[in-house]
């Protein structure tokens, strides 16, 4: 059974959520603001958390700030409906994904699911290593080494690496992407993809040829460099 924290001020939704997915055999816990969340989500052993943006004593994008100095637990954020800003700044601060407000219980589940599976993907068939030009990736200590730094990455921002150190030179539309990484169809102005390669981009350090180490063809998709790649080579 997999260990879920639910942080939210909404007692009534929280009591049914909580029900919900424990007859999905999840165990939860719960906390009703975000001082005491974010004390249960660093002791306590979770595979995932729900975390709401508007609460008392510490909203949402606070707790995630601090969780996320010490701690790579998934996250998945509860946004407003139709507030970009607040996925986008979510996203930024390293939340795995979002659910805006109102949602089905069906739909909660599935996106549970498909976090779950990407940030828990380590099988037989995942390598222990991947390695491109400066970059070293092992995927089971969800880091990379990258000119003798060490590169703290949240799940999603794993498996989206691996899968460009994978295919160096090869384009991905977004929609591949958001369908073999995040788990789901990509939907009108989604920018999680962005979002998640703007944050392997801030953490990595430059390449010591000067060369960018993604790039964005507009309308078509994203590639990681390979070498001394350009634009016109994606025609």
């Amino acid at each position: 059974m997999k260990n879920l924290l639910l942080i939210d001020d909404d007692k009534e939704l929280v009591s049914l959520l909580a029900e919900f997915l424990s007859l999905e055999n999840y165990t939860i816990d719960t906390a009703f603001d975000g001082e005491s969340g974010l004390q249960k989500a660093l002791t306590g052993n979770y595979d995932l958390l729900l975390l709401d943006v508007m609460m008392p004593r510490l909203n949402g994008f606070e707790v995630l700030k601090l969780l996320r100095q010490k701690n790579d637990m998934p996250v998945l954020m509860l946004t407003a409906k139709g507030d970009e800003i607040d996925k986008v700044l979510g996203l930024e601060m390293g939340a795995d994904d979002y659910l805006a407000k109102p949602f089905s219980e069906r739909e909660l589940l599935a996106r549970i699911r498909a976090i779950l599976r990407r940030t828990q993907h380590k099988n037989a068939d995942t390598p222990s290593k991947l390695s491109h030009l400066d970059i070293e990736l092992f995927p089971a200590q969800q880091q990379a080494i990258c000119q003798d730094f060490t590169i703290e990455l949240t799940g999603t921002e794993l498996l989206l690496l691996e899968k460009f150190l994978a295919h160096p030179g090869e384009l991905f539309s977004k929609a591949e992407l958001s369908e073999e990484v995040l788990g789901k169809k990509l939907q009108p102005f989604d920018r999680s993809i962005d979002m998640h390669l703007s944050n392997i981009r801030r953490k990595l350090p430059t390449r010591i040829d000067g060369q960018t180490r993604v790039k964005n063809f507009r309308g078509r998709g994203y590639m990681w460099v390979d070498g001394e790649r350009t634009q016109s080579e994606a025609s």
